[in-house]
């Protein structure tokens, strides 16, 4: 039986005498300054992830006395409680590997502990897809609230924001274009405020895809850090989870549905998002028993445009898309799309959100019109093919259009290590028109699946002016980066797939318009080679690292753990008409 008790008294320790366990939470609870009015609350935990390595997270101080404030003031009793804090660019191997570590003990201290509601705090890439995992697993009211994208620097008269603008003066330091002086300026300007990556990286996908699945204040994902509305969002959502707590609800799973997941889908190609997006989108999904069929995503891919002008596939920031309309602009952009029962943590409908009149117009430089739109089709589509029997993803809006249907010759890495030691070896044989492929940087291997995608152009060819290539992998792209690039291939290479098998000179085809990927070897030759091809790594022996590997679930089941989803309700469909 369910303990449906409300307040402190939730959950109570059993030591077979409920009366003692009641007392003696209340005794050590008084121990912390707590009156007995105080005690008798509602009580709303803020799951809270600041922390020392983590950047992106440094205001949240600010924020969580904002939420206190929310609290009080709708008569709750606020309790923040730490969790593990993923700091994406501070953590070896990489933070994909402790996403799953993160979600459980969210999870965990959102079941274990007495809380009648709770407040997700995150922001930085990993911490958003790991809170609405937990929660929706512990099911329990809950509210994500972000901490919003920070503010452009600037260098020579030029708007910087972390991180496509790194990549581009690194790419231009490798060319030589860029100096040891100047990349040392830019170094300190590229990100001049507290908050997450200035552009649609992973972060700010996941804001919108979180407000989108319905577990956001409307209008809040895109606020900026630093704005003083970011703080009244703050204190605005312990409000509303002082109110959740006193109802009831609604919980994770009464906002996480097959309709809302669709509509998440659809923002994610509208705003041309993160290809990590996928990921984590699938592996939020999966928690609730909903799986994502891929040509189901082409689907929709092909029925929605592009209506979002900003870096890495356009000019602008999230400052200047937040103040063009946010997501609301989005919405209204592809409102027939959209399904319009699907309600968020307030109650409201998505059709009782677009009725409402704008608070201002939305400024077209930056979202644009359906009929004007960046790209008339969606921003990611899936490949599959002889390479990706199980899927591979490019961000096509991000890619160059004259390799989009392109085949050449492969010059393969079997390791990051390999990449690392050949890429500008000076006698390496390359060519503009070949494609790097890059070998055992998925899920499994020993470097986490990192954001190795993004293959760097070979020195040689930098500097003879080549911007853009094909580049393969198992690996995934950092949210803010562009180019030509396929990842996420599946199954990878280290659990025995194609990619495994393939050599250097070996002929590639890539087809964006047949969304295709092939590896152009006869299958006898690829069993010759899979009979001497040793495709898995060793086993770690102990701790996290062995769980992690002997349990992770491919890409397109969203890395989660295979013991942490639920496999009880049906998923979305390949057939576009039942989606």
């Amino acid at each position: 039986m369910p303990d449906n008790t409300k307040g402190l008294d939730n959950g109570l320790t059993n030591y077979g005498d409920r009366d003692f366990a009641r007392y003696l939470r209340r005794s050590f609870a008084k121990s912390m300054g707590y009156t007995d009015k105080a005690l008798d609350r509602p009580i709303v935990g803020i799951c809270y992830t600041e922390s020392g390595f983590n950047n992106c997270h440094r205001h949240f101080p600010d924020m969580l006395e904002a939420v206190k404030r929310g609290v009080l003031a709708e008569g709750g009793l606020p309790v923040p409680f730490p969790v593990i804090s993923l700091g994406e660019v501070f953590l070896s191997p990489t933070s994909m590997v402790y996403r799953n570590l993160m979600a459980m003990t969210v999870e965990e201290m959102i079941r274990a502990q007495p809380m009648d509601s709770v407040v997700l705090m995150g922001g930085c890439d990993k911490t958003v897809p790991a809170l609405l995992m937990g929660a929706a697993s512990a099911d329990k009211p809950a509210v994500l609230l972000v901490g919003g994208p920070m503010m452009t620097g600037r260098h020579r008269g030029e708007r910087l924001g972390a991180c496509t603008d790194c990549r581009r003066f690194w790419g231009n330091f490798r060319a030589g274009t860029v100096g040891q002086e100047e990349i040392s300026q830019v170094e300190g300007r590229l990100a001049v405020t507290s908050g997450t990556c200035a552009v649609m990286g992973t972060a700010s996908t996941m804001a919108l895809i979180g407000e989108t699945l319905g577990m956001m204040l409307p209008g809040t994902a895109a606020i900026p850090a630093v704005h003083a509305d970011r703080l009244r969002a703050s204190e605005e959502t312990g409000t509303l989870a002082t109110r959740m707590a006193v109802s009831g609800g609604p919980t994770p799973r009464q906002l996480i549905t097959r309709e809302s997941v669709e509509n998440a889908i659809r923002v994610l190609l509208a705003v041309s998002g993160s290809t990590n997006a996928i990921i984590h989108l699938a592996a939020i999904a999966g928690r609730v028993g909903i799986d994502i069929d891929l040509r189901a995503f082409n689907a929709l891919s092909d029925d929605t445009p592009v209506l979002v002008d900003l870096k890495p596939v356009g000019t602008g920031y999230m400052e200047d898309f937040h103040a063009a309309g946010g997501l609301d602009g989005v919405l209204h952009g592809i409102s027939g799309s959209l399904r319009g029962d699907c309600r968020d943590v307030t109650g409201q409908s998505m059709s009782e959100r677009l009725a409402r009149p704008l608070a201002d117009p939305i400024d077209r430089a930056v979202i644009r019109a359906p009929e004007d739109p960046v790209n008339p089709v969606g921003g990611l589509i899936a490949l599959h093919g002889s390479l990706a029997p199980q899927g591979a993803i490019l961000k096509r809006a991000a890619a160059t259009p004259a390799l989009m249907e392109h085949e050449g010759r492969a010059v393969v890495f079997s390791s990051l290590e390999e990449l690392a030691l050949r890429i500008d070896d000076p006698d390496l044989d390359v060519t503009a028109d070949d494609i790097l492929v890059l070998q055992n940087a998925g899920p499994r291997s020993a470097s986490g699946m990192p954001e190795a995608g993004y293959l760097p152009i070979p020195r040689k060819l930098a500097r003879a002016g080549v911007k853009d290539m094909v580049r393969i992998s198992d690996a995934r792209m950092s949210g803010t980066a562009f180019g030509t690039i396929v990842l996420h291939v599946t199954p990878e290479a280290d659990a025995g797939g194609p990619l495994a098998l393939v050599r250097n000179g070996d002929r590639i085809r890539l087809s964006a318009s047949r969304k295709s990927i092939d590896l152009l070897v006869s299958p006898e030759e690829l069993a010759e080679r899979q009979a001497v091809t040793a495709t898995t790594g060793p086993s770690p022996r102990r701790g996290y690292a062995k769980l992690y590997r002997e349990n992770v679930l491919p890409a397109t089941l969203g890395c989660d753990f295979d013991f942490l989803r639920d496999e009880e309700s049906p998923g979305i469909s390949e057939s576009p008409e039942s989606l």
